[in-house]
């Protein structure tokens, strides 16, 4: 195996210990929730529609509070802190690419003159160099969520939170956004959660994949996804990854009673 870099197990990124959330109306939408995920590691969290994964990844970042139980993440007090990508890329459509990688960084009061450095290095990283004075109207669905990617780039956060960012889009350009995400994780070496309703695109992409059951959503099983590196068009057709859909496709319908959702 080659370039695979495996976490220590010691060193824990995000950890929830019995985590639930209900809502006002009384339902229980997500837990009890454990889970453990290392510093550098990248996880998917699968599963049916409503099934609690996009509330994980806002309880994580800390958009929501949790119901009961405890969730420790420790780049929530570090500098840098956490990044998140959401379903839309959400642009300020009146402003350019470059404004709208540099909002975050604008927000925290940082002078233009320490902050276009970073905003032109997050462009060089998602490949949007040329069209940092583009306006969102002039964009693809693709280039626009790299946009987005670059947005949550910008502050260097140690954790990345990817909320279902390639849904929208046609196969081809997923599978290029697929790769280029990969390429960026190898690099760059964050923690990567990333949400997904699709079996295949969690098995090409994770090192786990986490699958959760129906609505109260909880860990139902985990699967290692364990290659070659660096995962290529290649394994997307090779029997190691059929063999990996077919058992994550399994777990997934135990988990939810139902077909597969890929």
């Amino acid at each position: 195996m080659t370039g695979l870099r495996m976490p220590s197990p010691d060193s824990f990124a995000i950890r929830l210990r019995d985590v639930s959330k209900v809502y006002d109306n009384g339902k229980r939408g997500l837990g009890p929730l454990d889970l453990d995920i290392r510093q550098g590691e990248f996880v998917s969290l699968l599963g049916a529609s409503g099934c609690g994964k996009s509330t994980t990844l806002r309880l994580i970042a800390g958009l929501a509070a949790a119901s009961s139980g405890t969730i420790e993440v420790p780049a929530r007090a570090s500098r840098h802190g956490i990044g998140f990508v959401f379903q839309e890329p959400t642009l300020m459509p009146w402003t350019t690419v470059r404004e709208n990688v540099r909002l975050p960084l604008k927000l925290a009061h940082l002078p233009d003159a320490e902050s276009s450095p970073r905003v032109t290095d997050a462009l060089l990283q998602v490949g949007l160099s040329d069209f940092a004075d583009a306006f969102p109207r002039e964009l693809s669905g693709g280039m626009k969520m790299r946009v987005s990617l670059a947005r949550a780039l910008v502050t260097s956060p140690e954790v990345l939170l990817l909320d279902e960012p390639f849904a929208a889009l046609d196969e081809i350009t997923r599978f290029k956004l697929n790769n280029d995400l990969l390429g960026l994780w190898r690099k760059l070496g964050k923690t990567v959660v990333f949400v997904t309703h699709s079996v295949f695109e969690s098995v090409y992409l994770s090192q786990r994949v986490v699958v959760m059951t129906s609505r109260p959503g909880h860990v139902h099983s985990e699967h290692a996804v364990v290659t070659n590196e660096p995962r290529d068009d290649a394994f997307r057709t090779s029997v190691a990854y059929a063999d990996y859909c077919r058992d994550v496709s399994h777990a997934l319908m135990q988990a939810t009673g139902a077909g597969v959702s890929a």
